[in-house]
């Protein structure tokens, strides 16, 4: 069992705005591999499949062949290389994305322990929308939300005003295939 408290408020944000565009019962590729909130979506009404932790950027088989009715795709585009390329392979109709946004006053996110760990894109909304719309997908709904963290300092005050995490739900406006 997941611990599904962390982190509570993207995980809140998320599956409000999911329930607002593509509400249960609805059969779902989650891009990336399981995790806390595929166990959430599942407990929600939503049949979750993920993709097996290949590198999307070389191999894109699994979504390439999913049946899926909506992909969702939940902070995986910034590490991708070429997320254009995941994005014009899907076959559903409808998508759902959240990516962090690159903030100003903070370097892009790279783990010290994990190597494989870090964000090859921050986009700002305006680039994620372009990038979205060039690979043929229309924006219907999107939101943005902060993440605050309990830390004293310039960079906590900011982010207690500033939006972290940006959400869209998309439709398909022509077939690239």
């Amino acid at each position: 069992m997941y611990d599904k408290t962390f982190p509570n408020k993207r995980y809140k944000e998320t599956l409000q705005f999911l329930k607002s565009v593509a509400p249960a019962p609805a059969n779902i590729l989650d891009l990336g591999v399981r995790n806390p909130f595929s166990e959430i979506m599942e407990e929600n009404g939503y049949e979750v499949s993920n993709t097996g932790g290949e590198d999307l950027d070389f191999n894109r088989q699994s979504v390439q062949k999913s049946s899926a009715e909506i992909v969702t795709a939940f902070e995986i585009f910034e590490h991708l290389v070429a997320p254009f390329n995941v994005l014009q392979d899907i076959n559903a109709n409808k998508l759902v994305a959240s990516v962090p946004l690159r903030l100003w006053f903070s370097p892009a996110y790279r783990s010290k322990i994990d190597p494989w760990d870090r964000h090859f894109h921050e986009f700002e909304a305006w680039q994620f929308d372009w990038l979205l719309e060039k690979a043929g997908w229309q924006i219907k709904k999107s939101h943005k939300w902060t993440n605050p963290v309990k830390k004293l300092g310039i960079r906590p005050l900011l982010r207690s005003f500033t939006p972290r995490y940006y959400i869209v739900y998309a439709e398909r406006t022509i077939n690239q295939k």
